[in-house]
C-alpha cells in the first residue's frame, strides 16, 4: 500500500449505535493518527447519534437501509458508493459486513474482514447458511481480524483460513476514563435505592437473549432467599435497553426482588456508573471479546463471567474474579454470595482486574496493531 498519502479507510458494518463492536469502531477512528488516516464509516442498515462520538467532523457515515432494499440492490448500491470513495482499504465486520468484500475486489480494493463474536441463534458459529456465508466469501478477503484467540482457531479449523492470513487483536479499553474511584459512588443511585451497608452488583448491557440477564435475576433471587439478611443489602443495577426490558422488569416483580433491582435503560455514563459498583457480572451466552468486562475491569471491580468465547482469555479464574457456565444460577449465585461476604476478596481481585487490564488490554496497545495492519496491507 502507499504510505506517502493519507491511507483512506473504509469501514463497513451493521450499524453505527450504542454497543461494544461500535465503540470498538469509535474508539479507533478516534485514536488513529489524522496526519496518517481518513476514514467513512458505511452502515449497512442505519445509524443513530451515536456518530456524534466520532471526534472528527470530516468522517462522512453513510446508511444503505438494507432490510428494505435487499441483497442484490445493496451490493450494487456498495459498489457505486465505492467506486466513487476510492479507497485504500475496506475494513468490514462481522457477517453483515460480508455484502462488501464482492464489490470492494471487483473493484480492485483491499479488504480486511473482522470477526467480533457469533449471535444467539449462532453460538457456536456453525449455522449452516452463515457458515455458508463466510465461506463463499473468503476468496475475496485479504486478510482476517479476530477479537479473540478462539475466533482465530475457529477460523483456521472451520473455514480452512491460512494462520498467515489471520491476526488476533484484542479490544482495548480507555484506562484513563475508566479507573477505580477512591470509594464507590453512591451519588448516582435514585435516593431511595441503597440500604445501609450495601452491596451493588452489575452488568452492562444490550437487554436482548444474548446477554442474559435474566440469569443474573434469577441467580439474585436464589442469593436472597439463600440469605434472607442479605436482602437489607443486595442490590442489582443493570444498564441497558433493548427488546427485552419490559420481560425483564415483569421477572424481577414475579421474582419478589424488584425494590432491589434498578433498570437504568440506555446511559451514556457508563464510566460513572461502573464507580457505583462493588462486582461486576457478564452472564452472556456467548461473547468474542467484551468491551464491558474490560471496562469494569480497568475500573478495578472484580468480574465474574460466563466461561464463553474470549471472556476467558480476559479474566483470571480466581485472580481476577470467577468464571460460570452459561445459564448457570446456583454456580453464579454461589461465586456471588463469596465477594458479598468478603471485602477484602473484592479488593484483592477489583486490584488485580485493573492490574491485569493496564498491562494487555489498553486501547493503545489495540490502536497500534490494527495501525500495523492497515500499513501492512
Amino acid at each position: 500500500m502507499d504510505h506517502s498519502h493519507r491511507i483512506f479507510v473504509v469501514h463497513v458494518i451493521h450499524q453505527l449505535a450504542i454497543g461494544g463492536l461500535e465503540n470498538g469502531l469509535v474508539n479507533l477512528i478516534n485514536r488513529l493518527p489524522r496526519d496518517r488516516f481518513r476514514h467513512a464509516v458505511v452502515c449497512i442498515e442505519d445509524f443513530s447519534d451515536f456518530r456524534n462520538r466520532i471526534h472528527d467532523p470530516n468522517v462522512a457515515v453513510y446508511s444503505l437501509h438494507r432490510s428494505e432494499i435487499g441483497t442484490m440492490q445493496l451490493r450494487w448500491r456498495l459498489f457505486w458508493l465505492l467506486r466513487g470513495l476510492r479507497p485504500d482499504l475496506v475494513h468490514s465486520r462481522n457477517l453483515s459486513g460480508l455484502d462488501v468484500l464482492l464489490p470492494a475486489r471487483l473493484i480492485g480494493i483491499t479488504t480486511l474482514h473482522s470477526e467480533h463474536g457469533f449471535d444467539v441463534d449462532n453460538l457456536d458459529g456453525k449455522a449452516k447458511i452463515p457458515a455458508l456465508l463466510r465461506r463463499l466469501h473468503k476468496p475475496f478477503v485479504n486478510h482476517y481480524v479476530t477479537v479473540s484467540q478462539q475466533l482465530r482457531a475457529f477460523y483456521i479449523q472451520e473455514f480452512g483460513v491460512a494462520p498467515s492470513k489471520v491476526t488476533h487483536i484484542c479490544n482495548g479499553v480507555d484506562t484513563v476514563r475508566f479507573v477505580p474511584p477512591p470509594s464507590r459512588r453512591d451519588d448516582l443511585m435514585p435516593a431511595a435505592f441503597l440500604g445501609e451497608n450495601a452491596f451493588v452488583i452489575g452488568t452492562v448491557g444490550r437487554v436482548q437473549p444474548i446477554k442474559d440477564q435474566a440469569t443474573l435475576l434469577h441467580a439474585t433471587a436464589a442469593l436472597v432467599r439463600r440469605c434472607p439478611g442479605w436482602r437489607l443489602r443486595l442490590r442489582l443495577v443493570v444498564v441497558g435497553d433493548g427488546p427485552l426490558l419490559g420481560k425483564l422488569k415483569n421477572m424481577a416483580i414475579s421474582l419478589g426482588i424488584e425494590e432491589l433491582v434498578w433498570f437504568t435503560g440506555a446511559r451514556n455514563d457508563i464510566a460513572d456508573l461502573l464507580q457505583a459498583m462493588d462486582l461486576f457480572v457478564l452472564p452472556s451466552l456467548n461473547e468474542g471479546i467484551s468491551n464491558t468486562l474490560l471496562e469494569a475491569m480497568s475500573t478495578g471491580l472484580p468480574v465474574l463471567a460466563t466461561a464463553v468465547g474470549g471472556n476467558v482469555e480476559l479474566l483470571e479464574a480466581g485472580v481476577t474474579g470467577d468464571t460460570f457456565d452459561p445459564g448457570d444460577i446456583h454456580k453464579l449465585a454461589e461465586v456471588m454470595a463469596r465477594y458479598v461476604a468478603s471485602p477484602a476478596l473484592c479488593s484483592e481481585h477489583g486490584a488485580a482486574a485493573r492490574q491485569r487490564v493496564v498491562r494487555h488490554f489498553s486501547l493503545q496497545t489495540m490502536v497500534a496493531a490494527y495501525q500495523k495492519i492497515y500499513l501492512t496491507l
